[in-house]
């Protein structure tokens, strides 16, 4: 989402409670806006120390996870999906390049600009076909 329709939606629901309940309903939209942050934040730690428990740059079916890439999805989403942090190619650099490879070799590469993808590259081992 972006978080320019997150954050006005936040700004709505408190100027809702004060419309309908006054200072009150101000602090009940306070609460609720707190309340979902608090959500996101923990959904965000449980991607983090799940991905964080298994080997770097290491995924079940490289090939697979290939396949469930879209432009645009963002990087918690691409760690729900590998269960794994990425191993980064190119220290510094922009855009950003996290590749994940399979036991058998094959890799995959991809970029990320601003926590998005937004390109990425299937590299099958050597003496593979396909």
């Amino acid at each position: 989402m972006n978080p320019v329709i997150g954050w006005g939606l936040a700004v709505a629901a408190i100027a809702a409670g004060y419309m309908s309940y006054g200072w009150p309903g101000v602090a009940l939209g306070v609460s609720a806006v707190v309340f979902w942050l608090l959500l996101q934040f923990t959904r965000i730690l449980k991607v983090l120390r799940i991905a964080g428990n298994n080997p770097v740059g290491l995924v079940p079916n490289a090939v697979m996870f290939n396949v469930q890439l879209r432009k645009g999805i963002g990087l918690t989403d691409v760690l729900k999906k590998t269960r794994s942090l990425g191993r980064r190619i190119g220290e510094g650099e922009n855009p950003e390049v996290f590749a994940w490879a399979d036991a058998s070799g094959d890799e995959v590469q991809v970029q990320l600009v601003k926590g998005r993808v937004t390109a990425w590259t299937l590299v099958r081992a050597a003496g593979q076909s396909g």
